[in-house]
């Protein structure tokens, strides 16, 4: 913390003392492609994140700073003009949050010189775009002395993301962002925002986040493609069901009805997404009873849908979990995200977690042609202001 506010001082040109605000990033135990479909997800904030130092200014001018993109220099505007500018790049995701907080209602007179620095792996699909716009909010929040409604930041977050960066993107992300708390993770209603917690007790066990370093050139056409795939799946099932989503079936009446679904293909998407609404369900259940074992074991099925039914998952993240279900020491692993690269989860023993990365990363590296990257992630609080001795 101390180096960052030196970083500030020598950035900025400035003697002002920066106040310090964190927001995570997030993973999503279960609940895959089921946030556009109606259904449940259970993500919960980690201890990678974005850190921002702000303080305010006496003049109109927003100075961004990103120690990730140092190359970008300072990047600047005036709080009067915050259109969306191409050449600002990253800062693009604090200047939409000022704008629709200033369109919502909230006076901002000054302008601010805000320093951030994210040490979320690039790449690795955890969120660091709605981390940036949560740890803004409350930025906004801390130096303007404004009271602003999380569940209204959460959604201004996403409001930027799809209306001014122009992302087609759910509400998991800034949601989980926004409401996470220590050691917990959160059931979310993705159409109605009902959320309730279950403790994530892993006093001997530990999450591994395994990066396969695959470049995802494919996830966005085909994320599309699956969107499309289970609307017709869906507008087939709504010929004789009285259904807005798919996420309101239960498997027993998926099963009853399936047949109605003329494509094979666009019925077996749909499948994954019952049956894995259903597993996040249980997953809750198995958490609040302090079952890791059954919790472990929906990973691993939530994987072999998405592998076989959805079809999402390729040979990295198959190597990674299917090497990772072998071993001793590990009770479940997924790939987590859209697909095609990104990460997976493995949820290990903790004393044996350096042997299970190795052994993962030699099968990984024969077979896949270079190497995953580890990390060990804790689950921590929600976007927050921080106090220099606070350890994140």
């Amino acid at each position: 913390m101390q180096t960052l506010i030196k970083q500030f001082h020598s950035i900025f040109q400035t003697n002002s003392t920066p106040r310090t605000f964190f927001a995570p990033g997030r993973i999503n135990l279960i609940g895959e492609h089921t946030d556009y479909n109606g259904g449940h997800v259970f993500p919960a904030a980690i201890s990678y994140g974005t850190y921002a130092l702000a303080a305010k200014r006496n003049d109109q001018q927003l100075r961004f700073y990103s120690m990730n993109f140092p190359e970008k220099g300072i990047i600047t505007c005036d709080i009067a003009d915050l259109t969306f500018n191409d050449s600002h790049d990253w800062a693009n995701y604090p200047k939409g949050v000022f704008l629709h907080l200033m369109d919502a209602g909230f006076h901002l007179s000054h302008g601010a010189d805000i320093l951030y620095y994210g040490n979320i792996p690039n790449g690795a699909g955890l969120s660091s775009s709605a981390s940036i716009e949560l740890v803004t909010g409350v930025l906004v929040e801390g130096i303007y002395e404004k009271t602003i409604d999380r569940i209204k930041l959460i959604q201004l977050g996403q409001k930027v993301e799809n209306e001014y960066i122009g992302v087609n993107s759910g509400i998991m992300d800034q949601f989980a962002i926004g409401m996470g708390k220590e050691n917990q993770a959160m059931l979310l209603n993705c159409d109605t925002l009902e959320y309730k917690y279950a403790p994530l007790n892993l006093t001997d066990h530990v999450i591994m986040i395994i990066n396969t370093n695959k470049e995802r050139k494919l996830s966005g056409t085909k994320y599309n493609e699956r969107r499309a795939q289970c609307e017709a799946a869906l507008a087939d099932l709504q010929q004789e069901l009285k259904i807005r989503s798919l996420g309101e079936l239960t498997i027993e009446e998926f099963e009853a009805s399936k047949h109605l679904i003329s494509d094979e293909v666009n019925q077996k998407r749909a499948k994954h997404v019952v049956y894995e609404n259903a597993r996040t369900l249980e997953a809750f259940d198995a958490l609040q009873q302090g079952d890791l074992e059954a919790f472990a074991e929906l990973l691993n099925e939530s994987h072999i849908s998405l592998r076989d039914d959805y079809e999402v998952t390729g040979v990295e993240l198959d190597t990674i979990s299917e090497t990772a279900w072998n071993l001793d020491g590990v009770l479940g692993a997924r790939m987590v995200g859209a697909g095609f690269g990104g990460c997976a989860i493995a949820l290990i023993e903790k004393e044996k977690a350096e042997s299970i990365k190795q052994q993962i990363n030699k099968v990984y590296k024969e077979k896949v042609g270079y190497e995953a990257t580890f990390y060990t992630a804790t689950i921590g609080e929600g976007a927050r202001e921080i106090q220099i001795t606070e350890e994140v």
